[in-house]
């Protein structure tokens, strides 16, 4: 079985001797420009159209992150980049959850309990006490009930305050109000006092952080994105600010990242801005999962984790 991997910005020794040792039958490099030599399974993040060319016998790329919207982006604008045959499948969890509802249940209580603004104050020098917002009324909304969305709702339930879900399709989950459907979009979002967005990236929810979406939520709301920079309007946001509508926000992703220097982002108080940090892919976990799912192929059986790309997730 021969196996190729390219990250950009990885370690790829380290990727690579992990590889090695849970997959000793593979016959295991690193994509270079130009390798055109036969490939059955393709593990990448972020790759170039080139890998992926003239690959008629590729059985399967396994992205190295739950979200594959770069994959299908280059798909989309260049169709036929994915050999026709061969599965494209995610990373499921590998630790994502946990770190996920870490940073989520942060920011949470972090404005439940107006600690965002007791930072203000100390640079300030004022000693001023704050009362907390109630409980019972402090209402989250998650964006997307995939596996890291699910885990970060039922975390959050378990504060005690009222969480709702809203996803493409039905839902259960025990102590969340869920939502399905476009239909039901506009309940979901009515009154809610956080929105966290952890859908996945397709062409039908870019750009669903808008005016529009946050005028649904209660006045002085807060935004908390972990998805990803598209799902954000940056000037709808900056506007929402202004106008109190939208108190403050918490963003791990933005349109460009790097973010740039001179983005507003970085000189608006009310927003806290953290590197593409909230869930990060961590190594040893993703190379088991990657080289069980291979053999389970290789043996001709079923793997979980494959993509719809034209649902794009």
């Amino acid at each position: 079985m021969k196996i190729i991997f390219y990250e950009q910005h990885a370690d790829a020794a380290l990727w690579m001797r992990d590889l090695a040792h849970a997959l000793p039958e593979a016959d295991l490099r690193e994509w270079q420009p130009g390798d055109t030599a036969p490939a059955d399974y393709a593990i990448v993040w972020r790759a170039p159209r080139e890998l992926f060319a003239n690959r008629p016998d590729l059985k399967a790329v396994f992205n190295l992150g739950a979200g594959v919207d770069a994959i299908l982006d280059v798909e989309r604008t260049q169709p036929g980049t994915l050999p026709a045959n061969a599965m494209l499948v995610r990373l499921e969890d590998t630790g994502m959850s946990q770190q996920m509802v870490e940073y989520a249940t942060h920011a949470v209580l972090r404005y439940m309990r107006r600690f965002d603004e007791y930072e203000t104050l100390q640079r300030e020098g004022r000693w001023e006490k704050l009362k907390a917002h109630p409980r019972a009324s402090f209402t989250v909304g998650v964006l997307g009930l995939g596996v890291l969305g699910t885990q970060v709702a039922r975390a959050l339930a378990a504060f005690g305050v009222p969480v709702r879900g809203y996803s493409r399709g039905e839902k259960r989950i025990e102590g969340v109000t869920t939502y399905a459907g476009e239909a039901r979009f506009d309940a979901f979002l009515d009154g809610v006092k956080v929105l966290i967005n952890l859908l996945p990236h397709t062409p039908d929810t870019e750009g669903i952080l808008n005016g529009r979406t946050f005028a649904k939520l209660a006045r002085g709301a807060y935004l908390v994105n972990l998805a990803r920079g598209p799902h954000l309007v940056d000037e709808d946001l900056l506007d929402a600010l202004r106008s109190g509508q939208i108190a403050a926000a918490t963003l791990d992703v933005f349109h460009t990242e790097p973010l740039p220097h001179d983005h507003p982002f970085w000189r608006t108080p009310r927003i806290t801005v953290t590197p593409h940090i909230s869930a990060e892919t961590l190594r040893e976990e993703s190379v088991v999962q990657i080289a069980q799912k291979i053999q389970a192929l290789e043996r001709g059986e079923p793997v979980s984790g494959v993509v719809d790309p034209k649902r794009g997730y």
